[in-house]
């Protein structure tokens, strides 16, 4: 399926492994201009030149080493795509971070750095997107979030972080609907992918690990990256055009909520 995404272009925060890199890589495979994101300037020329060798019509691969935690790593995100693509289509907003324990030992420092790390990036993007959205006559605004914004599970400050992503999708969708801009969140459930949380709990404790999939998770095996950087592709696409203000669970039968 040709998803209409050539000449688009994107933005994918904290895009150097994992979700934010599937995704980026997913839609340069639809020939969209990408800008990518993060902190460590290694990890992300690396996953540059992996991008460069998936990309299809001449898409070209923007890296920006930035600190997305504050308002200026953001901006210079954001100016860098402009500058070089002359605008913004597509924001997905994946950057983030939580930690912290029980309520009782988890700090304000812990409470404060989440918020920061996840939510305002989402918030301070999509604000600074949104002008040259609304001049290309419209667009696409992306969150990752997790099945654990909709249910309980995972780490507290993680929960709240990724709650709040959600209902500030369905807020924006409403707000921004008139300028024919989409926003949705996307909801994965348990993912794998090397380097991240569950392939290093894998790797620590095996046995652990295969009690907790055969207790959680109904097909037997993590999520792959790749299963959800497709459904963002296509949320990001116009043929997603009716799909604003929901939520997609990408979780192969793993949450329990409806």
């Amino acid at each position: 399926m040709d998803l209409g995404l050539a000449g688009k272009v994107a933005i994918v925060t904290g895009s150097s492994r994992g979700l934010g890199l599937a995704s980026a890589r997913a839609l340069v495979a639809e020939g969209c201009h990408v800008c990518i994101s993060g902190r460590g300037e290694e990890a992300l020329s690396a996953a540059a030149r992996e991008l460069a060798t998936a990309a299809t019509a001449g898409a070209e691969v923007l890296p920006v080493q930035a600190d997305l935690a504050t308002e200026a790593g953001i901006r210079q995100m954001v100016e860098a795509t402009v500058g070089r693509f002359g605008g913004v289509d597509v924001l997905v907003n994946n950057v983030a971070l939580a930690r912290g324990g029980d309520i009782v030992s988890t700090t304000d420092a812990d409470w404060q750095e989440a918020f920061d790390q996840t939510l305002f990036p989402a918030i301070r993007a999509t604000r600074l997107v949104v002008p040259s959205m609304r001049r290309r006559g419209g667009g696409v605004v992306l969150i990752i979030s997790s099945i654990f914004g909709r249910e309980a599970g995972g780490r507290m400050t993680y929960n709240a972080v990724k709650a709040a992503e959600i209902s500030l999708g369905k807020a924006m969708a409403r707000d921004l609907a008139r300028d024919n801009i989409r926003v949705n969140s996307v909801a994965p459930g348990s993912i794998s992918f090397p380097g991240g949380s569950w392939y290093k709990r894998q790797q620590a404790d095996p046995e652990g690990i295969a009690a907790f999939i055969r207790a959680e998770l109904p097909f037997g095996r993590f999520g792959r990256a790749d299963e959800v950087g497709d459904v963002v592709a296509f949320l990001a696409s116009a043929r997603a055009s009716w799909v604003s203000g929901t939520s997609i669970v990408i979780d192969g039968c793993q949450s329990r909520a409806f």
